[in-house]
């Protein structure tokens, strides 16, 4: 460990305040909170600063539904946020809102810096617009098929499925969210900032940063495409903060959104003495600024935010942290199966200190995304922390309460027992700060494993009956508890509430990471109180119950999981059909256009993304299987009148399904 503590900065990525937080937010702030209560138990000065995301086009969509206005309905939002963290033991030095001066200001700043640098231009582009809400739509606001991997109902800005970014306008038949029409092509005015000027400093920063492979990988992708300039203005009507000079150009939510981590810091510093607000966000200064994040806000924090911190004259992140997304018993969260589960409702049924350590035990630095497995949540938290760790001190204070008055012996029996634990302090301390959480808890609980044994070997349950072992007793269960509290001491980051309940037992105010290299000896322990109980599996079962929707709500659960019906599944028409004609398709990577034989029901012809599994004249011929009443869908390459049927990965690796030799153009299929 460094003799001079280290000034780290720490921040989680901003929540949106248009809805409630769930398990999959809570994966970021447990992973970033356990990150930064090590480092203060380290010594070290680290600051943990965050802010509701308060500004955008779906605040202010959704507020006007609710007749509120946008400022009602991220306060509101804010407030639940507040709490649902506090309740998760998630500790911010300072939780603020975007929508703020201190965030205007630096916004402005910024803008006027990159401005002044000739990093800020203006050009003219065609939007699209809502003429039925008579309005310019964001890019999320903006559905349609992804240009480049075909990839259907993806945002107006990124594809989910292979991560490219571009406008509304390259998207392949595009629909308006709010009001399912078609948007219009309209000229407007917008502010760009040239990112294409940043791809040296930006590598340069990213050898620097030290980022994760996964991430550095897909940074290189994006520098290999070339870099984009970034349009960063939004068209009245829009909830945000307004460009100087302008009467109807708002700052798009992304610029202002990542200043939201020096607006908060700066707003933390008007109120504390100890923090500099130039000594963090200046360069030259001996700080450290580190940002977590989800895998899916990475362009926008390894490319845009260094982009614009160096060019108006801020430090750029020492990292940015990246972690996956949670599914849960191995599917996504899914409202029908009860499975997209609120913080709060988790909150209302369980112990926030098991969801901390279950996530710690399968987190790492990875982009890997994690699995909340509901069976396995119960039985590892039971097993590691009730039957393992409290086990330690439920089976020794017990003696020591009741035969030596609390009184701890003046000597360990077993020193090398406590050697170890104690030699495995910088170990557990470089998975911590490497995020290598999963490996913390493993090497713990290998510990307590070791810490138990010795107690059934020793059996201080047995010799308590012997008056001439009862000072071999004292020294056992001291043995025990000196174990559990280093143990305890290493988990402190993870499970902090129970690690105060601990401290009341031992009666200590407060402990540092090295206090578990000493044991405690000779002193008198308050009288022992249960630290957690088991994770009841009725109570896991009544927070699913809570949190599957009624059936009134069903449409909100189809649009959520992506599921049908039974009726809408036995609506599908599958037809036997005979490639008449296959046909490549001008401008198209993956598509080849087939003109289909059904039979009864005529020639169709079907737009199908086969091209690299399959030569053209392999097809004429081939008998498949379609989707004879999906309504006719309009591409750019022309109309596409139905679906063939194929399986697997993608690529090469394509396969049509077949129907048996025996079968005609136009039967059905059951």
């Amino acid at each position: 460990m460094s003799s001079e503590p280290r000034k780290i900065l720490v921040t989680s990525a901003l929540p949106y305040a248009n809805g409630p937080l769930h398990m999959g937010h809570m994966v970021e702030y447990l992973q970033t909170d356990i990150w930064v209560r090590f480092q203060k138990l380290r010594g070290h000065k680290c600051t943990y600063v965050c802010a509701s995301d308060s500004h955008g086009t779906p605040i202010m969509i959704k507020a006007r539904a609710l007749g509120i206005t946008p400022e009602e309905l991220t306060q509101r939002f804010s407030e639940e946020f507040v709490r649902d963290f506090a309740d998760f033991g998630v500790e911010f030095d300072n939780y603020h809102t975007t929508h703020s001066p201190e965030n205007e200001a630096l916004t402005v700043e910024m803008f006027e810096a990159l401005r002044e640098r000739g990093d800020i231009y203006t050009k003219t582009i065609e939007q699209a617009y809502d003429e039925k809400e008579g309005m310019f739509l964001p890019d999320r606001f903006v559905r349609g098929t992804c240009p480049f991997c075909e990839t259907p109902d993806q945002y107006g800005d990124a594809c989910e499925n292979c991560s490219k970014t571009y406008t509304p306008a390259d998207l392949i038949d595009p629909i308006s969210v709010i009001s399912g029409t078609t948007p219009v092509r309209r000229e407007s005015e917008h502010y760009f900032f040239k990112l294409s000027d940043y791809a040296d400093r930006l590598k340069t920063w990213m050898d620097g940063a030290k980022l994760d492979r996964n991430v550095a990988a897909k940074l290189n992708e994006w520098f290999e495409s070339g870099l984009i300039d970034w349009d960063i203005s939004r068209d009245a009507p829009y909830f945000g903060f307004r460009i100087p000079g302008t009467e109807d150009k708002y700052f798009y939510v992304w610029l202002d959104a990542p200043v939201g981590y020096p607006a908060s810091f700066r707003n933390l510093c008007e109120r504390r003495d100890d923090l500099d607000f130039d000594e963090y966000w200046r360069p030259g200064h001996d700080t450290e600024v580190f940002h977590f994040i989800g895998k899916d806000i990475m362009y926008f924090h390894t490319l845009f935010w260094p982009a614009v911190l160096a060019g108006s004259g801020f430090r750029t992140p020492t990292s940015v942290f990246a972690h996956g997304f949670l599914t849960v018993d191995g599917q996504k969260m899914s409202k029908a199966r009860g499975t997209f589960i609120k913080a709060r409702t988790y909150l209302d049924n369980l112990d926030p200190n098991y969801l901390r350590y279950y996530y710690a035990a399968k987190l790492g630095p990875t982009i890997e995304d994690i699995d909340l497995n509901l069976d396995d949540f119960i039985a590892r938290v039971n097993s590691d922390l009730v039957g393992k760790l409290v086990n330690i001190a439920s089976r020794c204070a017990g003696f020591i309460g009741k035969r030596f008055g609390g009184q701890l012996a003046d000597e360990l029996p077993e020193p090398a027992l406590f050697e170890r634990v104690r030699g495995a302090s910088e170990k557990i301390a470089e998975h911590y700060e490497k995020r290598e959480y999963s490996k913390a808890m493993r090497l713990i609980m290998s510990l307590a494993d070791e810490a138990n044994r010795y107690i059934d070997e020793q059996k201080p349950w047995v010799m308590i009956k012997d008056e001439s072992q009862i000072d071999t007793v004292q020294r056992v269960c001291t043995q025990g508890i000196n174990l559990f509290r280093s143990l305890m001491i290493y988990l402190t980051p993870v499970i902090p509430e129970v690690a105060g309940r601990t401290r009341d037992f031992l009666g200590v105010d407060m402990w540092r990471w090295e206090d578990a290299q000493t044991p405690m000896l000779g002193v008198t322990v308050n009288k022992f109180k249960p630290l957690l109980t088991r994770v009841e599996k009725d109570k896991v079962e009544k927070m699913v119950e809570e949190s599957k929707e009624s059936l009134a709500g069903a449409a909100d659960v189809a649009a959520d999981d992506e599921y049908i019906s039974i009726d809408d599944f036995m609506n599908v028409d599958l037809r036997i059909a005979r490639i008449a004609k296959a046909e490549p398709v001008e401008g198209a990577d993956k598509l080849v256009a087939l003109t289909l034989d059904i039979g009864e029901l005529g020639e169709r012809q079907v737009f199908a993304g086969i091209k690299a599994a399959y030569a053209l004249d392999e097809l004429v011929d081939r008998k498949v299987v379609v989707v004879a009443n999906l309504a006719p869908r309009k591409m750019r390459f022309g109309v596409s009148e139905g679906m063939v049927l194929a399986a697997g990965p993608g690529g090469e690796d394509i396969f049509l399904l077949s129907p048996d030799d025996g079968a005609e153009p136009g039967m059905r299929v059951k």
